[in-house]
């Protein structure tokens, strides 16, 4: 069998009753792979039922883990990138294709989907605001959307992210910090903001103390290479 080019991955967890149109969707633009996170409904057979390859990870251990899990098995499989993207419908699968225009044209490393803010629930325009303020502090370079799962990552970045021990959502704001501090190029791309009647599976205390302490590392980090 050829490599794959470039493999769509999507994590879930408990998301038996919205996952199936999103791999339909996806599967028109590329190949699909699940990783099951420890559901305790039917995800992984509803995925497996609309075509997609999928893992199991047992017990749920996060985002961040299932998201090791599916580049391990993109590299075994001679991808050189990995698409990212939610299985609730908050990311539209028919944007694919400008994150492949994009990383066509460029070959830039990391392509975010960069969500509008003012489009969100109060609640969250607010948390991503505040987000986006003290992580482009830390960072010490503007960062329009650190929060959003919908991204292309280069074989390289995926590569240098398997390091990382962060198990939720910080993976997603780390890679941030590794495809910078490695001077690898990082690009957004435009996407819909979407909110339905999705849930949250982040657990908004423990999430905002493992935030705030990736940040303030993220900045003594910083001043510590300036020096």
């Amino acid at each position: 069998m050829p490599p794959i080019p470039i493999l769509a991955l999507i994590p879930a967890y408990n998301e038996a009753r919205r996952i199936a149109p999103v791999i339909r969707a996806a599967q028109v633009h590329l190949p699909v792979l699940v990783v099951d996170d420890g559901s305790s409904d039917e995800t992984a057979q509803t995925a497996e039922a609309a075509g997609a390859v999928v893992l199991r990870q047992v017990p749920n251990q996060g985002k961040g883990a299932a998201l090791r899990a599916g580049f391990r098995h993109a590299l075994a499989q001679g991808c050189q990138a990995v698409l990212t993207l939610d299985a609730d419908g908050q990311h539209d699968p028919a944007e694919i294709p400008a994150f492949l225009a994009a990383h066509r044209a460029t070959g830039t490393d990391l392509i975010i989907g960069a969500r509008d803010f003012t489009r969100m629930p109060f609640i969250r325009r607010l948390a991503n605001t505040l987000g986006q303020g003290i992580f482009s502090w830390a960072l010490g370079q503007p960062v329009r959307d650190n929060q959003s799962g919908y991204r292309l990552i280069s074989r390289r970045l995926v590569e240098a992210v398997l390091e990382s021990q962060e198990q939720g959502f910080e993976f997603e704001v780390e890679m941030i910090v590794t495809c910078t501090r490695r001077q690898f190029r990082m690009e957004w791309v435009p996407i819909q903001t979407i909110y339905r009647d999705q849930g949250s599976h982040i657990r908004p205390i423990q999430h905002m103390i493992n935030f705030f302490r990736l940040s303030w590392k993220t900045y003594q980090s910083r001043k510590t290479n300036q020096t």
